[in-house]
């Protein structure tokens, strides 16, 4: 929990309503016997892997906030990273981005011919055979087909991923929101390993183009609970009360 005693009493308790939200989105799905992933699915027909749920992926053209649930073979993904049933994928675009942020200045960097196609990822979010989540990772740069922002220009954009949107699930637009700012600290954490990764794998593999070599696929990952995150919060806001 040492990380979030830096946080400020503020901070905290952004990410104790969060919490907080996180519980009620379950608490309503629970009475219908549904979850967030459910939500994503219904009405989508049958579930292929790889495939982008629900198809066209959900937008908020306000936020410009983007995500999209798919799932990788078991024999691809359950066997290095742990089983899940499949993630989230989430995204800002440029016009929701603070301005003066730029992509990074990477040798192969070609500007995408729309004003609002140099969108970022943030991390995925997997989710196990119930609907509930259990980890958080971040991807290379051709995993999702992002342009390359560094992290400290990622972690400016976090507080402005809001998905503000009913279609196709109200209850799951509010949870990948406030998932978001839940963990942001070790959101924040993960894109910094990110960034480390990939400059190792950039010094240990000269010739190879680090962002685009199939052989690094997860950047950094952890394991998350939300009850266990709301605990450690609730304990640092004490302290700050004390």
């Amino acid at each position: 929990m040492g990380h979030l005693d830096t946080l400020s009493r503020a901070q905290l308790q952004s990410m104790a309503e969060a919490g907080n939200t996180i519980l009620e989105c379950y608490r309503v799905l629970q009475k219908s016997s549904s979850n967030v992933v459910g939500e994503v699915l219904r009405h989508q027909g049958d579930f292929f892997e790889w495939d982008h749920y629900p198809s066209g992926d959900v937008y908020d053209h306000e936020t410009h906030s983007q995500f999209y649930y798919h799932s990788h073979p078991p024999e691809n993904r359950a066997n290095k990273w742990g089983e899940e049933h499949g993630h989230f994928h989430t995204f800002l675009r440029p016009k929701g981005m603070p301005k003066g942020i730029k992509p990074a200045s990477l040798a192969d960097y070609v500007k995408p011919e729309g004003d609002n196609d140099a969108l970022t990822h943030f991390v995925g979010i997997s989710m196990d055979q119930a609907g509930y989540p259990i980890r958080i990772f971040t991807t290379n740069r051709w995993v999702t087909g992002e342009i390359w922002y560094t992290a400290d220009s990622v972690k400016q954009m976090l507080s402005l991923f809001n998905m503000d949107i009913a279609d196709p699930s109200w209850p799951t637009s509010i949870w990948i929101t406030n998932l978001i700012t839940l963990f942001r600290p070790t959101i924040e954490n993960l894109l910094d390993q990110r960034d480390l990764t990939v400059a190792e794998w950039e010094a240990n593999h000269p010739g190879i183009n680090a962002y685009e070599d199939r052989n690094l696929e997860i950047t950094s990952i952890t394991d998350i609970s939300v009850e266990r995150q709301i605990r450690e919060v609730e304990k640092a806001l004490k302290k700050k009360r004390s």
